[in-house]
């Protein structure tokens, strides 16, 4: 008799979880294991129709998950069983809260060397939790050929260029770059695409919105893989997707960057981006060089089998890993404002 298949969950508070978490879901489903969704947070008009999705927390429980995984920094800890960390980003760019340890997760699914030798010590030190280096799942449909080129309409032979931006108030480049990708959008030369963080706020969004035109494309989407394939070039300010786009081998231009390093061309100036633009058009050697070494630190998986060795890792725990962890810390008040924040107050 075959054992049922087993059951995940996952936990969405975020519009963007949305693509770092499909590619699980289709590995899962490959292996004929079962995928439920519950969102915490936005997105539920971009659920396919074969997705499953559990609106209450009876549902949660009867559905029996193995494993809860979540992209962000929190899960609620009275979700069924392992909870599995893996991260909504790929780089740090504000101290050090990606690696804060909240005692929520049975296992950090850590993408480089970057973070993963941090995580191992803070594994071995407290020993409530495992570690495995697996790669970023997101990432795997831009390395399996199955991620397909957003298309600007008409068509053109044009470069194209992909303007992002956190919303992170201090960090933003948002506010200020309206005027100037407005200008350069209505020079005929490259064709533009326009995503913001889900967290931009609305007026600011309707401003590059009113941008459009036969060379400038603003798009809200819950998957920005179609535009980091079709771009050429990559405008951002601290954004991690920064990161992502440069894990194609392609370069990126960074305005007030936090940290900028030689694998950026980070400008201060306004009057600074249309130049670097064009520089990084031309993907000079040596900057293209500390592009590839960069990657290798942060990501080094290119095979597009992250999710396959997040399952991996995740039925190694569950199947006899758990019971050599020792006990999570109570975390009294953190649990209670998670219960509070969801409206769910039984300590079953």
């Amino acid at each position: 008799m075959n054992p049922r298949p087993r059951r995940y969950l996952f936990f969405v508070s975020h519009l963007y979880s949305l693509s770092i978490l499909r590619p699980l879901e289709t590995e899962a489903r490959r292996r004929g294991d079962e995928v439920a969704w519950y969102l915490e947070g936005p997105g539920a008009q971009f659920l396919r129709p074969d997705e499953r999705r559990l609106h209450s927390f009876d549902q949660v429980r009867d559905f029996q998950a193995d494993a809860t995984f979540s992209p962000g920094y929190w899960v609620p800890d009275f979700f069924p069983g392992a909870k599995v960390q893996v991260f909504h980003g790929l780089e740090v760019k504000k101290g050090d809260d990606h690696f804060r340890i909240r005692g929520l997760f049975d296992l950090y699914c850590t993408h480089g060397d970057l973070t993963t030798p941090r995580f191992e010590a803070e594994a071995e030190r407290l020993g409530f939790f495992q570690v495995s280096q697996t790669g970023w799942p997101k990432l795997d449909p831009l390395f399996d050929g199955s991620t397909k080129r957003f298309q600007p309409a008409p068509p053109s032979d044009r470069p194209v260029i992909l303007y992002t931006a956190t919303f992170t108030k201090d960090l933003t480049s948002a506010p200020l770059l309206v005027d100037t990708i407005g200008a350069l959008a209505a020079s005929d030369e490259w064709d533009w695409l326009v995503t913001l963080h889900p967290k931009v706020p609305r007026e600011v969004c309707e401003q590059y919105r009113a941008l459009e035109g036969p060379r400038l494309t603003f798009l809200e989407t819950d998957d920005v893989l179609p535009l980091l394939a079709a771009a050429d070039v990559m405008l951002c300010d601290t954004s991690s997707i920064a990161f992502e786009f440069l894990l194609l081998d392609k370069p990126v231009v960074t305005f007030r960057n936090y940290a900028p390093g030689a694998h950026l061309l980070d400008v201060r100036e306004t009057r600074d981006i249309e130049p670097a633009l064009r520089q990084a058009l031309g993907k000079p050697s040596e900057l293209m060089e500390a592009v590839r070494s960069f990657g290798e630190f942060i990501h080094p998986h290119r095979d597009g089998r992250s999710s396959q060795r997040v399952l991996d890792a995740t039925e190694g725990l569950t199947d006899h890993g758990l019971q050599r962890l020792r006990p999570k810390p109570r975390n009294l008040l953190r649990k209670l404002k998670i219960r509070r924040r969801m409206g769910y107050y039984r300590w079953t």
